[in-house]
């Protein structure tokens, strides 16, 4: 008998690979047959989270910039982006398709038991970093980092932390916090969401069992930030946020949870070096139009631009670094 969660999986998978195709074959109308008359941007996560917002970004930059005549993005959620991933991985000599990846999704590859490794990909560019968020509810009783740390060390079980999917970027800040707090990270209880919209929905949820903290990236929590529905206790940044009276994790007392999210673009493999440099063109005309400028400045992201042979090598470098945290953390 085959087990239901792998039916479920292949179910998913099923219906990636018609999405996926559909998105494609739609574009297949366009006038012309390169990158710059159509391309599909791959989102590997759910609608509303921050591999979306880079996705959705890029594509209102490329339009309005006139860079890419026929532009969409589709969505393709689940396990840390390594859906999305070995899907893309099967689009071999595909050159109208990006997905954006990052952190997480190196977490993602390390907490895998298959094969999937960034290195099949084509590296396209690293784009910028994207800096994580602590936060309480409105009616948490914790005003300070300190506050929470207090009772998380008194008893780390009771007190549930969300963020995004295990063993990403926020799973990794919430262990590496609860290390240099004296905390073992494997008596922390984690509670993944597939993405911030549900993460918000839950931390602001007064019921019983739900998480009381949250981890997530800035633009998860923005807009109930301003509106006070959220109250966030550091930024997981080197400097404070301009207009956000809220300290650096290093100003709450814990400099070594210095752990960045960064965002990217990779293509599928097996892409001629001519089709590479022309999505490298792509998006280094994208980097430069106002409403990418525009982006940067509203999410808060810095920018990190790297190209090419210079990103495939970061990659290979960050995915080292991430799989031995991850195994320093107790993560694997």
């Amino acid at each position: 008998m085959i087990p239901k969660w792998l039916t479920r999986i292949v179910g998913v998978a099923a219906v990636v690979v018609l999405a996926v195709a559909a998105a494609i074959n739609a574009h297949g109308t366009g006038s012309g047959t390169d990158a710059r008359s159509k391309m599909t941007i791959v989102a590997p996560a759910a609608a509303g989270g921050g591999w979306d917002l880079v996705a959705r970004e890029a594509q209102r930059a490329m339009r309005s910039g006139g860079i890419v005549n026929n532009i969409q993005v589709v969505n393709i959620p689940g396990a840390a982006g390594t859906i999305g991933l070995s899907q893309v991985a099967r689009m071999d000599g595909e050159a109208t398709t990006m997905m954006v990846t990052g952190t997480v999704m190196l977490g993602g590859i390390a907490l895998s038991s298959s094969d999937l490794s960034l290195e099949d990909l084509t590296p396209i560019a690293r784009l910028a970093q994207d800096f994580q968020v602590i936060a309480v509810p409105d009616h948490s009783e914790y005003e300070t980092l300190d506050d929470f740390i207090q009772d998380w060390k008194a008893n780390p079980g009771s007190h549930p932390v969300g963020g995004g999917s295990a063993g990403g970027v926020d799973h990794m800040v919430a262990a590496a916090l609860a290390r240099e707090a004296g905390i073992d990270p494997a008596d922390i209880q984690y509670s993944p969401y597939a993405g911030g919209g549900e993460l918000t929905l839950s931390l602001l949820s007064t019921a019983s069992g739900t998480p009381g903290v949250g981890i997530s990236g800035f633009n998860d929590f923005r807009d109930l930030i301003e509106t006070g529905r959220i109250r966030a206790l550091a930024v997981v940044a080197p400097e404070r946020f301009e207009g956000l009276d809220v300290p650096t994790i290093a100003e709450a007392g814990f400099p070594a949870v210095d752990i960045v999210n960064w965002r990217g673009f990779m293509a599928p493999p097996g892409i001629t070096k001519e089709e590479q440099d022309l999505l490298i063109q792509l998006v280094t005309e994208m980097t430069e139009t106002e409403d990418w400028q525009h982006a940067i400045e509203v999410n808060r992201w810095e920018e990190a631009f790297i190209t090419g042979d210079e990103f495939g090598e970061f990659l290979v470098e960050e995915q080292d670094r991430i799989t031995k945290l991850l195994k320093e953390l107790g993560l694997t």
